[in-house]
């Protein structure tokens, strides 16, 4: 069914100007009327009264009143990094012209101070004693923090720890007595219920919004944070900021919204009280916030890569590498196995099953249930400590653009093609011609796709490196063509290809045998 957009009708009311913005539903009519001293009036005729739900308050000013005491407004100074800014625009360098801080002199480099930005966000205290929660993104890189209370007073604050897995921070401003609220973790609201937002949208102090829990256990990208999905309005400047039920207790720390524009359309995200309050406590003890770690690359079994392994119907993380000398690979975990459970614990995805490891500490040992050449075993690794998520991210890295396309003719060593693709040696020859790290150190490589195969659906590429077809390492052209006729034995209709491309691993690819 089509939906119109949405309708505005302008008119003059007592001769001030006025836009509404109704609806337009299929069939329906919004009559303009003439108002007797002239004009016009909108009104929907055929539209029902709204009436609030049973049970539903008949305003929120009481709880508005009761804690937005304890909301502040967080205001940051930070440098300006001038190179990621060239990074980010196509062609900064070539400008004419250099970025200057506000009021900075003309100067050399060397006595010219570096510009600085502002931004500024929401926060709330969780104790008398001047402890504050926000986003870890509000005060990343901030070089000062001002805090600024419903009264207008102004206080220096210092990040006592940030935690970039869940995108949580705690802050603390001197003094006492000062307005909190308190978490609530032992009572979950239901999908439906109401609840209140309060913070500093677009630099508007004390803005209160309300609405209602949308959804729960929403996943938009963090690895340790299912999130509460709301609709009372939130924008810029309320991360960090809490949301309430409707007796004032917190129930989520608002940290992202859903925008095609850059605006509320009505779809926003809270850190629950639970996951909260847990790392605002070890923060608050430690500083910082410690992770169970194994050292393993992994991806969610998808359905094809379940049934080309012979797990059709199964859920697990897919191990697609380890890391050398780290605690899986000491364990013997292997690219390949399929964990299925944590600690007893079933795993459906490779973020839950990194939500399991994280759970625990440096030397506690982790039961992995793992499926290994179509027989369930028990893995037992000794956990050693997460590293950073900035320090995971400058390890790993994203993959360059894709070099093929280009070069000299197929090697004579090629054999007949294999899954729809041209194989190829990994030796001297084809590291140049294809550009291949000597960090990549067996397997066999792509040297041409056919478009129209299920490797060139699956997005292979001239200048992959096939590290593995199933549960075999390859050394040579003639390895895959063996593991390929093995599992078409045994009957499966396609085979895992373990593929890494300049140096970095994609995972598991499965390929159809007779694709």
């Amino acid at each position: 069914m089509a939906v119109n957009k949405t309708a505005f009708v302008v008119g003059a009311l007592g001769g001030a100007s006025v836009a509404v913005a109704a609806m337009a539903g299929a069939g329906v009519k919004i009559p303009l009327l003439t108002a007797p001293h002239g004009g016009n009036l909108i009104q929907a005729s055929t539209a029902p009264v709204f009436a609030p739900p049973p049970g539903a308050p008949e305003s929120f000013a009481d709880i508005f009143e009761r804690v937005s005491p304890a909301v502040v407004s967080i205001h940051v100074t930070s440098k300006v990094d001038i190179q990621a800014l060239k990074r980010s625009i196509p062609g900064f360098e070539n400008f004419p012209f250099e970025i200057v801080p506000k009021g900075g002199g003309a100067g050399g480099d060397d006595d010219r101070p570096p510009p600085k930005q502002e931004s500024s966000g929401s926060g709330f205290f969780i104790s008398q004693d001047g402890y504050i929660v926000t986003n870890n993104h509000v005060v990343e890189g901030a070089d000062d923090i001002k805090v600024v209370t419903k009264d207008g007073t102004e206080l220096k604050a210092t990040v006592v720890g940030r935690d970039e897995g869940t995108d949580l921070a705690v802050l603390k401003v001197q003094g006492s007595d000062f307005p909190f609220v308190n978490f609530e973790t032992s009572v979950k609201p239901r999908v439906g219920d109401w609840v209140v937002a309060v913070g500093n949208p677009f630099d508007l102090n004390g803005t209160a919004t309300a609405g209602i829990i949308s959804a729960y256990n929403r996943n938009i990208g963090e690895n340790f944070v299912d999130f509460i999905q709301i609709d009372a309005p939130i924008n810029k400047g309320n991360s960090g900021g809490p949301t309430f039920d409707i007796y004032g207790r917190v129930i989520g720390v608002n940290a992202a919204i859903y925008s095609p524009t850059g605006g509320s359309v009505g779809i926003g995200f809270a850190i629950p009280a639970d996951i909260a309050q847990s790392v605002t406590q070890q923060l608050i003890a430690h500083g910082k916030i410690t992770r169970g770690y194994i050292g393993a690359t992994i991806e969610s079994l998808s359905d094809d890569l379940a049934n080309s392994w012979g797990l059709g119907g199964r859920k697990g993380a897919q191990v697609t590498d380890v890391i050398p000398g780290g605690p899986a690979q000491k364990a013997g975990l292997q690219s390949g196995d399929v964990v299925v459970a944590v600690n007893g614990v079933p795993v459906k995805s490779n973020t839950e099953m990194t939500r399991e490891v994280a759970k625990s500490q440096a030397g506690d040992v982790i039961h992995l249930d793992v499926f290994r050449d179509g027989k369930e075993r028990t893995v037992d690794v000794q956990s050693g400590t997460r590293p950073t998520e900035q320090e995971l991210a400058q390890n790993g890295g994203a993959a360059p653009d894709d070099q093929g396309g280009a070069g000299p003719d197929h090697p004579a060593s090629m054999g007949a093609p294999v899954l729809g693709m041209q194989i190829a040696p990994l030796n001297a020859n084809t590291r140049g011609q294809y550009n291949i790290p000597d960090t990549v150190k067996g397997g066999v490589v792509v040297a041409s796709v056919k478009g129209t195969s299920d490797a060139g659906d699956k997005g292979l590429q001239r200048g992959d490196v096939i590290v593995s077809a199933g549960n075999h390492e390859l050394a040579s052209v003639s390895d895959l063509a063996a593991a390929v006729a093995e599992w078409k034995k045994a009957g499966r209709s396609a085979i895992p290809l373990s593929v890494r491309r300049n140096g970095l691993m994609l995972g598991f690819v499965p390929i159809k045998i007779d694709g």
